[in-house]
């Protein structure tokens, strides 16, 4: 059974820098938890929510999941977003998950490393992981060390084109000390020192599944479509962009778990056809980010004699992305490359602009129920003290159109016959692509109608999701041939700076990182780079929540990014027969589908 620490201290090193205050302070709250967790009792103590574990592997019959958004690859270090990297969770495992305090709590690890149990060294540089022994993948071979570290070789190569890329800075080594303990060495003291590893950005690949697939060879592995992994469940068939059939693993280290004998993982459909599944008809058991407007999903969920709605806040934050390349078809190859500039988006008055003619107060009362599933923010970073309170005072923070007007007369964008500005030949036409999905769309006609007040003309396209988060379709938010698109990032791990980075120069999303990097805007600012640098390294809470101020507030003053509305990181609905479903605002919500049951 999966073991936690027994008991909880600050312990001297970090007691003057790290305080834990709830889920509001998460990030801190991981990093003291983290460092000063006294060494776990001799008896593992049972993981999160395993208080009333089944009796009998399998006895539970078929779990059914649906995920509207349809997975096409089931390895998360090269996911297109959540939608894969939830599916391969199920499968693959990192070395610690989180749980919805932010809490670390032990995976492939036998134990959450720690100053205090001497599996940290006071410098915070370098990080022992002791790993669970006797642990086999679902095809009856031994895990170990080696593939902790191949998995380190895998995703830290830049010819990977790993999404989960980030996670490897600062990253210096990961190297074997024995067959069940790696050594995670990092460049720089870092206080968030289980940034490699763990989470979403952490599954362990097999060394022997993967190794044909390093560099180059990752974009064609066909492993990603069948992964041999330690979690719960096993591959039987994958349809990508369809369904994922599953099956218990055998070999699973918990004698009496998975509960469910075989999964069945339906994709496709839209967000209101899958809360009518789990609140109307019962035909599910879990129905995944359910975003329907409010009052519609409201009444569902209240109504229901079938399932309940679950919901998580964290650091979601639904945003529009404003495109600094030039997205035009005629560049060909060079369309939409970091090296290009926007046609009008580098003009800082026309992203100022934009921002104001934004509206997230009524996006929020009529399509999120004001709190129900998602409130106004315009900070990128929510939640405790490395929350911006300066952005409130900004005025692209305000809903304005007689400001924005005047920004665009100022500087030269003169409207014509049609309603629409042009300066210097350039019209402010704009392309505007999202997912297809109900409250999205509601977005997009709220935001067009403001925009086109100040003189953008402005189209409308909706992608099926399933083609929307990929790296490899023209329609999809990777490649982004479009001027602006809308999406929220995922759940991630409760670091702050990893966070941060991924609008770094090194981040930018191109052809040459086969569009799998994380800076969408491909935004590039040396003295942005040089703040989160320092964010990364300050091990002083006080001092780095300064630091993120600092970053956000560049991201929304300098508009790289409009941000909307700080969802719900979760907002899924639950058949009322489930038991032990327990979700998180900072990992995968399958962190735990071991121990769910009926």
């Amino acid at each position: 059974m999966d073991s936690a620490p027994s008991a909880r201290e600050v312990c001297e090193l970090v007691e003057k820098r790290y305080l834990r205050r709830g889920l509001a302070l998460a990030v801190t709250a991981s990093i003291a938890l983290a460092a000063c967790t006294q060494t776990p009792a001799t008896s593992p103590a049972p993981s999160a929510s395993a208080s009333t574990a089944p009796v009998a592997r399998g006895a539970g019959g078929d779990l059914k999941i649906l995920y509207w958004q349809a997975p096409t690859i089931l390895n998360g270090h090269q996911s297109g977003g959540t939608k894969d990297s939830d599916a391969s969770r199920v499968i693959l495992e990192p070395l610690a998950a989180f749980d919805n305090s932010g809490a670390p709590i032990p995976r492939l690890a036998a134990e959450i490393p720690t100053v205090a149990n001497g599996s940290v060294s006071a410098d915070l540089t370098t990080v022992t992981w002791k790993l669970k022994t006797g642990v086999k993948y679902s095809d009856g071979s031994p895990f170990s060390a080696d593939d902790v570290v191949f998995t380190y070789t895998y995703m830290c190569d830049e010819k990977t084109a790993a999404t989960t890329f980030g996670a490897c800075e600062n990253v210096k080594s990961v190297t074997k000390k024995d067959a069940n303990t790696v050594v995670v060495t990092y460049a720089d003291a870092n206080p968030f020192y289980l940034q490699w590893g763990t989470g979403t950005q952490g599954e362990i690949l097999s060394s022997v599944a993967w190794k044909d697939c390093l560099a180059e060879k990752a974009k064609t592995c066909a492993t990603d479509q069948k992964p041999i992994g330690t979690g719960p469940y096993k591959v039987r068939e994958f349809k990508p962009g369809d369904t994922i059939l599953l099956d218990m693993n055998e070999n699973y280290r918990e004698a009496t778990k998975p509960f469910f004998k075989t999964v069945t993982w339906k994709g496709g459909g839209d967000a209101t056809a899958a809360a009518r599944a789990v609140f109307q008809t019962g035909d599910i058991d879990y129905g995944w980010n359910l975003q329907v407007e409010a009052t519609v999903l409201r009444g569902m969920a209240t109504s229901s004699t079938t399932g309940d709605l679950k919901s998580v806040y964290s650091n979601s934050i639904e945003r529009l992305v404003l495109n600094r390349a030039d997205p035009s078809a005629s560049l060909g190859d060079k369309r939409s490359e970091p090296d290009t500039k926007h046609p009008y988006f580098s003009d800082k008055a026309v992203r100022r602009a934009l921002a104001m003619a934004t509206d997230r107060k009524t996006v929020a009362e009529q399509i999120y129920g004001n709190g129900l599933t998602g409130r106004t923010s315009c900070n990128a970073w929510n939640g405790g003290d490395a929350e911006s309170k300066n952005t409130a005072n900004l005025d692209v923070c305000k809903f304005d159109l007689a400001a924005a007007n005047a920004e665009l007369d100022k500087a030269g964008w003169v409207k014509g016959s049609d309603g629409v500005r042009a300066k210097g030949g350039v019209r402010l036409e704009m392309l505007y692509q999202t997912s297809v999905n109900p409250v999205r769309q509601k977005n997009q006609d709220i935001n067009k109608a403001n925009w086109e007040k100040i003189g953008f003309k402005v189209t409308l396209k909706s992608v099926d999701a399933g083609v929307f988060f990929t790296n490899t379709s023209p329609d999809g938010y990777a490649k982004f041939f479009a001027d602006v698109e809308e999406f929220a990032n995922s759940a991630g791990p409760p670091d702050i700076a990893s966070f941060f980075n991924d609008w770094t120069c090194k981040q930018a999303v191109g052809k040459a990182n086969n569009w799998n990097n994380n800076g969408n805007e491909r935004y590039c600012n040396p003295d942005y780079d040089k703040i989160v640098d320092q964010l990364r390294k300050e091990a002083d809470r006080t001092k780095a929540n300064a630091l993120a101020i600092q970053a956000n507030d560049i991201l929304v003053s300098d508009v790289v990014i409009i941000p909307l509305i700080n969802r719900t990181s979760a907002t899924s609905g639950v058949s009322k027969s489930m038991k032990n479903v327990e979700l998180s605002g900072w990992d995968s919500e399958m962190w735990d589908i071991a121990n769910w049951a009926k």
